[in-house]
């Protein structure tokens, strides 16, 4: 997904959001879904962390990163966006890049996650979701969903499927069928633009589309119960609205992750750390 200017136009409606998070755009978050009141009195106040940086990497410059996984023998896939730039790769940690696969020129990449022998590339507005060989990156079949697509991580026995509102859908992790979908709220209020997402057990980390913020959701209730501050992280891609904090990977085995930008040329082991520590 890119900024554009029909963000702008709700901005107003999501301000009561921006307010739980650290550095919300109020030009840039796509449409909330209607306000409507809590169920259920909310849960306790969510926890404040923050990105603490413990090593940074090279990374491409000219990635537009949509998505960001480790893969079981320690490589990162990279999916990336944009009209005739979007691609899916394999690279090491120190850069090396070993498998790169072109999309079509007209479809624009989304989210990747990987399912068994297989993983899944989602496509922006097209509607489309591409399986592929998960050794190869080789394309091996398509299916179709409804709406936007635009983040993807893997729970074990389904799939959750961001499209920039504050919705997350579960998904067959075999045939991407959707089979329901749940909100996402911050003290009774929901949470728009979530975009890329890493599932870690019951937890789910979502970047917010334009923002330095994560969010850690709750993946049985969709309540959030960590709002992480990203925005100590250099961002030394070029000037421009759309190159903002977007890629979101677990270290398994470990507390870290991995964060990364569009068209950042730096990729960023961090821990999370409570927001009012001194370490780091």
């Amino acid at each position: 997904m890119i900024f554009t200017r029909r963000a702008a136009a709700v901005a107003a409606a999501s301000l009561a959001v921006c307010a739980s998070l650290t550095a919300c755009d109020d030009d840039t978050v796509p449409d909330p879904l209607p306000d409507t009141a809590p169920d259920t009195v909310p849960n306790a106040a969510p926890e404040r962390l923050r990105a603490v940086v413990q090593e940074r990497y090279d990374f491409d410059p000219t990635s537009f990163t949509q998505g960001l996984e480790v893969d079981q023998d320690g490589s990162l896939l990279v999916g990336t966006g944009q009209e005739g730039e979007s691609r899916i790769y394999r690279r090491s940690l120190d850069g090396a890049e070993s498998q790169s696969v072109d999309l079509d020129p007209e479809l624009f990449g989304e989210g990747i996650t990987r399912v068994g022998d297989a993983l899944w590339q989602l496509t922006w507005q097209d509607n489309t979701a591409i399986r592929r060989d998960a050794s190869t990156l080789e394309e091996t079949g398509r299916v179709s969903y409804e709406g936007e697509g635009w983040g993807l991580c893997n729970r074990g026995e389904e799939l959750i499927f961001s499209d920039g509102s504050a919705e997350l859908r579960r998904m067959d992790p075999d045939s991407l069928e959707e089979r329901e979908r749940f909100r996402v709220t911050s003290d009774g209020a929901p949470v728009t633009g979530l975009n890329e997402l890493e599932c870690v057990g019951d937890d789910i980390y979502a970047n917010v589309f334009t923002t330095t913020d994560i969010v850690r959701i709750d993946a049985n209730s969709g309540e959030v119960t960590a709002l992480i501050d990203a925005s100590a992280l250099p961002n030394h891609a070029s000037p421009d609205p759309n190159n903002v904090l977007n890629g979101i990977a677990h270290l398994p085995g470990t507390d870290e992750f991995l964060l990364a930008g569009k068209r950042w040329p730096d990729l960023y082991r961090v821990t999370f750390e409570p927001a009012d520590g001194q370490s780091g």
